[in-house]
């Protein structure tokens, strides 16, 4: 009898360990998951065997850093959105995991066709390629997307292409990172901050850059252009003209005082990041966005019946 009880404990040691094994280790160290697993955030940076267990980990999120290629005044590379804005988006996915979609700089920037160096897509192709980026992530599992923009001109489209998702029924969802204030970040910015007008490619984006790429910030040619306001359109009430950023600055930057100040470039991508992971954690442990569209998809087909 007690040979009997000592084989059948043995079975379930056994399979308790076997159990444990199949399961996901506890993560008692305060890293992230995925630092434990080695699974980077980046998508171009993972195998494929990687990238399903990325989804798994993600929770379905993926976050899209959308940047754009165009001057930056006479001392900034011209990708330099991109660049800020995949620094914040990797911050965030570092702190709470998501996928991180490659370098994406297709957006509007009709405004700056006159500069050497822009890439302005047609209005079709910015649609399509983002509607069917969307979809492909869809299609592999990805069906939480954030659009994290880093690029004020592309703003507009943006809004827009996420108030058309309610067009039609998808098996996904899109929503535009918002980033809101920060009461401490704020007033640390505010007391490094020097200048009054700061709209491009002025000390704000000069200090993210000379953080993350200080050998791409050309200090010698710091201020060699105007940044001011020319206000030539200041005389023409009540409206809106496509060509009214040119009208202000022509130069393509707008900006009073530069400096290259690495504390300022910190505070500015952690203050996104740490917005942009409260975002994710949402996405990953709440569904009412996907109920919310399931619900409004169920009435819109038969407003009659359902209203």
């Amino acid at each position: 009898m007690k040979r009997t009880i000592a084989i059948f404990t043995l079975i379930f040691l056994v399979a308790a360990l076997a159990g444990q094994q199949q399961e996901r280790p506890a993560n008692l160290s305060g890293k992230p998951q995925a630092e434990i697993a080695g699974i980077p955030c980046q998508m171009e940076e993972l195998t494929s065997p990687q990238f399903a267990e990325a989804v798994e980990l993600s929770g379905g999120v993926c976050v899209i850093p959308i940047g754009i290629i165009e001057k930056h005044a006479t001392h900034l590379p011209l990708g330099t959105d991109l660049f800020e804005a995949r620094a914040s988006v990797i911050r965030a996915a570092e702190k709470e995991y998501a996928v991180v979609f490659p370098p994406y700089y297709v957006g509007q920037i009709f405004e700056a066709m006159h500069q050497p160096g822009t890439i302005a897509y047609s209005n079709d192709l910015m649609w399509q390629m983002l509607e069917e980026t969307c979809r492909e992530l869809s299609r592999n599992g990805l069906k939480k997307i954030v659009l994290f923009n880093g690029h004020g001109g592309s703003t507009y489209f943006l809004n827009y292409f996420c108030q058309s998702q309610l067009a039609a029924r998808k098996g996904y969802i899109v929503v535009l990172f918002q980033g809101g204030p920060d009461e401490a970040m704020d007033r640390q910015i505010s007391s490094l901050k020097k200048s009054k007008l700061d709209g491009h490619a002025g000390e704000e984006e000069t200090s993210m850059m000379y953080l993350i790429r200080p050998d791409l910030v050309d200090t010698e040619a710091m201020g060699k252009e105007s940044g001011l306001n020319q206000g030539r359109l200041n005389a023409m009430p009540h409206a809106f003209a496509g060509i009214h950023w040119y009208a202000r600055y022509p130069n393509h930057f707008a900006g009073d005082v530069l400096q290259t100040n690495r504390e300022l470039g910190e505070l500015l991508i952690t203050r996104d990041a740490v917005q942009l992971a409260e975002l994710i954690r949402y996405l990953k442990n709440n569904s009412t966005i996907e109920e919310l569209h399931k619900e409004f998809y169920n009435r819109a087909e038969y407003p009659l019946k359902n209203n």
